[in-house]
């Protein structure tokens, strides 16, 4: 039966589930906090496609979403989130290779009977670029081109395109012929054909606005706010005026992991600007990304090797609507509300008629804005949300920071690096406090390095001429240093790097703690001047030694040292006029244990205020003798030692027995 024959018949099914719902009244329920309005001219089976608005409004799955008539009476509906059909990809039938003077012909037996749209080469060299000419027959013999000049190619940095693309054709045949006249030919092992997939599923490109951008050795890291939560994104293209590039891209989103905001990766890919000589020059500016972006924050990172950063001056994203399906027994206006937190999903009888519905065409009407439901309190930030926790006796605390609001809702505030000196290495000991009683927060960890320049200064060894080192000095002891960063002027050389420190045990005996390793290699190819170590561990002094044996070398000269540490910032919720006060410094408070990780989703969706911290203030001196410097600290250790001994020493002449005197 076609749609058209099966349309009155879905009319009366849905007509029979909607006289089943019981009218409410006139206004609106209470429970929902946003209201949106549209209007519709006829009765009918209806689809709209939902603003992103409304996407940013309800929870992440649509639970919320409620659909009334301007009578009050609920309507059912049907959410259609379009997907896209999976890509058939399997192994050629039969792969034949001809190396010719100038070229490499590859002839594939697809062994697909449906239309084609893409061959994937396998190869295991890893820095060529190609173009490629690609022919279609059904028989092996007469020959039709498809496509000219495509690029393939792999970079030493891992980047790189094997994958090669054009309209869908039925292809039982493909001839491949790899242009070899200005570099050697590339040994190809095997190939992947592509099914064309179906219609494809609707999408539609948006902008969004780069917040932020953080450079690190070697990576670039963007920050997107994308103006809406829960957005359904298939891919995401960047701008550039770089003229010839290649890149490896990876996504990342924040997601509440083990009761703190993480930065995990959803996807990756490549994205590139190239140019064959001979040919016009080929880009591919997007990566493919099938995800549900649960908050407005997705961060892009771009390796950029041993190349400078790329310049990026803009960044959209493609995103799958979703819509909305009823039936409207009558013109008139229409509510949809969002914002309920508490209730469950609705659960009508329209999933029986879920392909029908599906042909339905959308509705071009005009959603309003959300706006506050007029039976619903005033909107607030994670509303129901408490302000205050427990109370707290911080009088065993050595520091705290006032924190400073500018508006009321959610905040976010970065840990500067007095706090991060200063707090457990775990940040247990953390506690923002409002008056007396503690303030719920999130403790949320990213990858955006802050970078600041070291002192440094060399103490070559004259007993070990062929010894070069460095002293590094921190501006506070205890940073939580991840990478250290620098510049080398020697162009060849090859060395092995160590870093480490000089602590002292309880005793005072001193010792070296590494805290990492690297291998850094400079030669004429290398364009880049800029190495980096990753460190295993954190120092826990200011005074830290890199060094590297140069053998029969000359020593290699390097400048420029920098080191960074993560950024770590808290999550919370506040209001202007709160005393708050960031506490920290002490080393046997326990992970605190707050209600707030139960709306942790909402938190991380809200459009978060930037708070600042104050003057670090001291309210106890510190006792910290476990990062004691050489010849520092043991004093107190020798000191009790002595006094042990000397009465131990009392002891025993009272234990020994007196001399007799000598007899006469």
């Amino acid at each position: 039966m076609t749609p058209s024959h099966s349309f009155p018949a879905n009319l009366f099914r849905i007509a029979v589930v909607v006289a089943g719902i019981s009218a409410g009244a006139a206004n609106l329920p209470s429970e929902w906090q946003r209201e949106q309005a549209f209007d519709l001219s006829a009765a009918g089976l209806v689809k709209i496609r939902l603003p992103v608005e409304t996407l940013d409004s309800a929870r992440p799955a649509l639970e919320d979403l409620r659909l009334y008539d301007e009578g009050g009476n609920e309507i059912p509906y049907l959410i259609e989130r379009p997907v896209p059909a999976p890509k058939v990809v399997q192994n050629a039938k039969s792969f034949h290779v001809t190396l010719n003077p100038d070229n490499t012909v590859i002839t594939v037996e697809t062994g697909l009977a449906q239309p084609m749209d893409g061959v994937t080469l396998d190869t295991a060299a890893n820095n060529f670029i190609k173009a490629v000419q690609v022919e279609s027959s059904d028989d092996g013999n007469r020959w039709e081109i498809l496509a000219r000049g495509l690029p393939v190619f792999r970079q030493p940095s891992g980047a790189g395109s094997l994958q090669i693309s054009w309209p869908a054709a039925v292809s039982k045949w493909l001839r491949l012929t790899v242009d070899d006249r200005r570099s050697q030919p590339v040994g190809f092992t095997g190939a992947r054909v592509h099914a064309a997939a179906g219609e494809p599923a609707p999408t539609e490109w948006m902008p969004v606005t780069i917040s932020g951008r953080d450079e690190s050795p070697g990576e670039t890291r963007l920050a997107l706010n994308l103006g809406a939560a829960n957005l359904d994104l298939a891919a995401i293209q960047i701008i550039t005026p770089e003229p010839l590039f290649t890149r490896q891209v990876r996504f990342a989103v924040p997601q509440i992991a083990e009761g703190s905001i993480q930065e995990q990766t959803i996807g990756q890919g490549v994205i590139y600007r190239v140019a064959v000589e001979g040919q016009a020059p080929s880009e591919s500016l997007s990566a493919p990304l099938e995800y549900r972006v649960r908050s407005r924050d997705l961060y892009l990172f771009l390796n950029n090797g041993d190349s400078p950063p790329l310049p990026v001056s803009g960044a959209r994203v493609e995103r799958r609507p979703a819509c909305l399906v009823f039936l409207a027994r009558q013109p008139g206006t229409f509510h949809l509300l969002t914002g309920n937190s508490g209730c469950g999903a609705p659960r009508y009888d329209l999933a029986a008629l879920n392909m029908d519905l599906r042909s339905v065409a959308v509705s071009p009407v005009k959603i309003t804005a959300p706006a506050d439901n007029p039976n619903f309190r005033a909107r607030e930030v994670l509303a129901g949300v408490e302000l205050a926790g427990a109370a707290l006796d911080v009088s065993a605390w050595k520091f705290r920071k006032p924190v400073n609001i500018s508006r009321a809702g959610a905040q976010e505030v970065e840990l500067d690096a007095d706090v991060l000196a200063h707090a457990q290495p775990g940040l247990a000991d953390l506690r923002v406090l409002r008056g007396s009683n503690q303030a719920p927060y999130l403790i949320e960890r990213t990858s955006i390095s802050r970078w600041f320049a070291a002192a440094v200064g060399a103490t070559n060894d004259s007993k070990h001429p062929s010894l070069s080192r460095w002293v590094l000095r921190l501006p506070i002891a205890g940073l939580p240093i991840t990478r250290l960063a620098c510049v080398a002027q020697t162009p060849l050389f090859e060395r092995s790097l160590s870093l480490y420190e000089e602590l002292s045990d309880e005793r005072g005996e001193p010792y070296r703690h590494a805290l990492g390793v690297a291998s850094w290699r400079q030669t004429p190819e290398r364009k880049s001047k800029n190495f980096a170590l990753a460190l295993d561990s954190a120092p826990r002094s200011a005074t830290l030694f890199l060094e590297t044996e140069n053998g029969d070398n000359p020593p290699v000269a390097l400048e420029a040292f920098q080191m960074g540490f993560l950024a770590t910032r808290i999550v919370f919720k506040a209001k202007p006029g709160d005393p708050l006060f960031l506490y920290y410094g002490i080393s046997r408070a326990a992970p605190p244990r707050y209600d707030l990780s139960l709306v942790a989703d909402q938190l991380l969706a809200a459009e978060k205020n930037a708070a600042s911290l104050s003057a670090e203030e001291q309210l106890l001196k510190s006792a910290r003798g476990e990062n004691r410097a050489p010849g520092q600290g043991g004093l107190l250790f020798w000191a009790i030692l002595a006094v042990v001994v000397v009465a131990l020493l009392l002891v025993i002449s009272r234990l020994l027995p007196k001399s007799q005197p000598a007899a006469k």
